[in-house]
């Protein structure tokens, strides 16, 4: 009797140790987007360009942590509102620490296959984002054209000036 419960357990825990960052981690993580001012639009790309997501802020969504056997994903947001300026904020994933667990725990299989193919073998960064936009300098409701004399330009303007020669 003794041997055989022994015989299940060490084949449960075989079957269960057979990938370690797959079994404490996962492959897809949570992440809430915020931006100040809120409501802002958000579009999410992966490193290939796609579009995997699109909205608004505030917002709470997964992102997978693999983009193909041996790689990681990345993802850029853009935040986007009237009256502000674009901004665009990588989201990294990093390699997970529980990944090394297949060294002693999970073998070959867990280190070469199955959290490779997973994407378990990477983690999240950040969790939350939390972006400040800024306003606008380029304010296209004034439509007005401003003529200047020469000695109004600012100095900082100057350098860009293009003489024109008849």
């Amino acid at each position: 009797m003794i041997r055989r419960i022994t015989s299940v357990f060490m084949a449960s825990a075989l079957l269960f140790a057979t990938s370690c960052a797959s079994i404490v981690s996962k492959s897809k993580y949570p992440i809430q987007i915020n931006s100040t001012p809120s409501e802002a639009n958000i579009t999410i790309t992966d490193k290939k360009g796609n579009e995997v997501f699109s909205g608004k802020t505030p917002a709470n969504l997964e992102l997978r942590s693999g983009a193909g056997f041996f790689s990681k994903a990345h993802y850029d947001v853009k935040f986007e509102k009237e009256g502000y300026d674009t901004k665009t904020v990588p989201v990294e994933f990093k390699l997970d620490g529980w990944y090394f667990g297949n060294i002693i725990f999970g073998g070959l299989i867990g280190l070469l296959i199955i959290d490779p193919a997973s994407g378990a073998m990477y983690r999240l960064d950040t969790e939350f984002l939390n972006e400040t936009l800024t306003r606008s300098s380029a304010d296209i409701t004034n439509k007005e054209l401003q003529v200047y004399a020469l000695n109004e330009i600012p100095k900082d303007w100057k350098t860009h000036l293009v003489r024109i020669v008849k």
